[in-house]
């Protein structure tokens, strides 16, 4: 428990760190601004204490909020991530998360990939749904969350690739 504890830990940090001091400098053909701390919610333990969970994903949110000077954007986008995550999940990948021994381990590439794109896309629609707040702006809000997410998506599957124990 307390190796869990404290992965978890260090990724919050080095997650944290990474998104401020790296990404949120980037600025792709002026709107594109990469959200790799969404990765967090890909690894954290799919049996891990819910409560736990949204705490943890409320301080996400709102250190990056602190640091990005976005009001609650992210806390908003995190908490509805979080507490969507195991519809998804059973979406994903059926009823079979919800056993004891799943592990990702056990599911395809598409699967996974499938998990980490919709939680992306949950995200990006609730943050820029609230960044945008006018849903006369529905064109934008569905550039920034197409635009956003692909690119999100490419970074964190690459993360997962690089930072994650070989599964095949």
């Amino acid at each position: 428990m307390n190796s869990t504890l404290f992965l978890n830990g260090l990724r919050f940090v080095l997650l944290v760190l990474t998104q401020v001091l790296i990404f949120n400098t980037l600025n792709f053909l002026g709107f594109i601004n990469p959200l790799v701390y969404i990765i967090f919610f890909y690894w954290y333990p799919i049996k891990g204490n819910r409560a736990l969970f949204m705490i943890t994903a409320f301080l996400l949110g709102f250190m990056i909020d602190f640091f990005s000077d976005t009001l609650a954007l992210h806390s908003m986008a995190s908490l509805t991530v979080a507490y969507a995550r195991p519809v998804i999940m059973r979406f994903c990948f059926g009823v079979n998360y919800e056993f004891q021994n799943f592990s990702f381990k056990n599911t395809t590439k598409i699967q996974r990939l499938t998990f980490l794109g919709l939680l992306i896309l949950l995200h990006q629609l609730v943050f820029f749904t609230f960044e945008v707040l006018s849903l006369s702006h529905f064109l934008l809000i569905l550039k920034k969350v197409f635009a956003t997410g692909v690119v999100t998506l490419v970074i964190c599957a690459l993360f997962s690739s690089l930072f994650s124990p070989q599964t095949e």
